[in-house]
């Protein structure tokens, strides 16, 4: 009897492992089948870039600017293949070791976790949903306090949230490697970046960069946002005319029409001081775009005076180069670059780095024709940077990084010009590779008002 007793006890024990085996998720594992290479290709870069900014957003905590908004960062970034096609899936391991659950992608140096990690338990937290999973990591990260996570491999690992200057530098996703938009609380910046080997500079540079562009441009922004109900319309009129005569044109209408109707806001509700500002700062902003004529006609002059003596000059604005490839907030976020210039140059020599690394970056890019992307200054960009250069003296460095071209060809004074595009133009970017089908899930929204359900930001505003 006891030994019958023994027996089913030990039938019962095989059937429970039994069981919980067949009930395990499996995991996806590089089968060595053929996968799309464009894809694999995207997720590498991916990786690539993922590398090179994480220790730069954790360089960048150290800055602790008093005068930024801010927002909590993590010192490591993650990816999961969940939900994507089977054969994507593979692609995600072979690339980035990268399966359905939540994969530590880059990680800071001394924090106890490496690219391939799987992050199985957050603060007690497991599910097999990768993306429930992401929205709890989301969440104590803005919380700000020190938290466990459990590895697959047993280990635990207490991460403490970084606080960092607002503005997220994010990457585009693998399924549209172009894409491109900013926002005062993130940006998203190209894959084709990090085709040439980014020093640790550069990438510091890309991170202050996007912190500048939050803090010298999200004002604007938020305004051109929060007044989009009333001028959206007439400003996407404006942009649409074809022409640079006729753009000015509807401009100046466009402009008049949100100056009546911000008049109309404010004296129908005299209390909502801040619709007034904000309506009356999208006229503003709607205004300067009527003086592209004006700026073209300039920038012919500039281009004279400045040659193409290395090589080392773009004329055509970042508008110009992507024209509607990019959203109308964006189109408000171009005001600001050259603010986000001056931004970062003034701060990363607080952090041991070189405030040439926008030059360097902008040269490397150029030189491999990647122009799609801000960090690639145009003439008048390029202009103000020779200015902080001079005033700082590292002019003949400057010029050195330039392949020699002499400097007194940007010395031209711009201070008169209009802070608003050059040209509105350009053609979207097209998929010239094999067709990537984005997982289920994503839906046809923007990217950033997409990622911005996920709590991002905290302290002021």
């Amino acid at each position: 009897m006891r030994l019958l007793s023994r027996w089913t006890s030990l039938v019962v024990v095989l059937v429970a492992l039994l069981l919980g085996g067949c009930g395990g998720m499996k995991y996806t594992v590089d089968d060595g089948r053929k996968v799309n290479e464009t894809l694999l290709g995207n997720l590498r870069a991916l990786g690539h870039g993922e590398r090179a900014l994480r220790p730069a957003i954790v360089r960048s905590a150290a800055l602790k600017d008093p005068d930024c908004s801010h927002q909590w960062e993590l010192p490591f970034s993650v990816a999961t293949s969940y939900e994507w096609e089977e054969d994507d899936r593979v692609a995600w391991v072979r690339a980035l070791q990268v399966d359905e659950r939540l994969t530590v992608v880059a990680a800071a140096p001394d924090i106890g976790l490496a690219p391939g990690d799987k992050i199985v338990e957050i603060k007690g937290y497991k599910k097999n949903d990768a993306n429930k999973m992401l929205a709890e990591l989301a969440e104590l990260r803005d919380d700000g306090e020190p938290f466990p996570i459990r590895t697959a491999a047993g280990k635990t690992v207490t991460i403490k949230p970084l606080q960092v200057c607002r503005g997220y530098a994010r990457l585009a996703p693998p399924v549209t490697p172009g894409y491109q938009d900013f926002h005062w609380l993130m940006s998203i910046h190209p894959l084709e970046i990090f085709g040439p080997q980014i020093t640790p500079d550069e990438a510091l540079w890309m991170v202050l960069w996007t912190q500048g562009l939050s803090e010298e441009g999200g004002a604007r922004m938020k305004t051109y946002h929060y007044s989009k109900e009333i001028v959206s319309t007439l400003f996407e009129i404006a942009s649409l005319a074809t022409g640079l005569n006729a753009a000015a044109q509807a401009a100046k209408v466009a402009a008049n029409q949100a100056a009546q109707a911000a008049a109309a806001a404010a004296a129908k509700s005299a209390s909502e001081a801040v619709a007034k500002q904000a309506l009356q700062e999208a006229a503003r902003k709607l205004a300067e775009q009527a003086a592209q004529d004006y700026v073209q006609k300039i920038g012919e002059e500039v281009v004279k005076s400045v040659g193409r003596q290395a090589g080392n000059v773009l004329r055509d604005t970042f508008m110009a180069r992507m024209g509607m490839a990019v959203s109308s907030l964006s189109w408000v976020a171009t005001t600001a670059f050259d603010d986000a210039d001056r931004w970062a140059y003034d701060r990363i020599g607080k952090l041991g780095g070189d405030p040439l690394a926008g030059a360097t970056l902008h040269q490397k890019l150029l030189d491999q024709n990647r122009i799609s992307n801000v960090f690639v200054l145009d003439e008048e960009r390029l202009a103000k940077f020779v200015n902080l250069a001079r005033q700082t003296q590292r002019e003949e460095m400057l010029a050195a990084v330039l392949k020699g071209a002499s400097l007194e060809a940007f010395t031209l004074k711009l201070s008169d010009l209009p802070s608003a595009s050059d040209e509105i133009g350009g053609m979207a970017l097209a998929s010239d590779s094999e067709e990537i089908k984005p997982p289920s899930g994503l839906g046809q929204t923007g990217l950033i008002d997409a990622m911005l359900r996920m709590p991002l930001e905290s302290g002021d505003e």
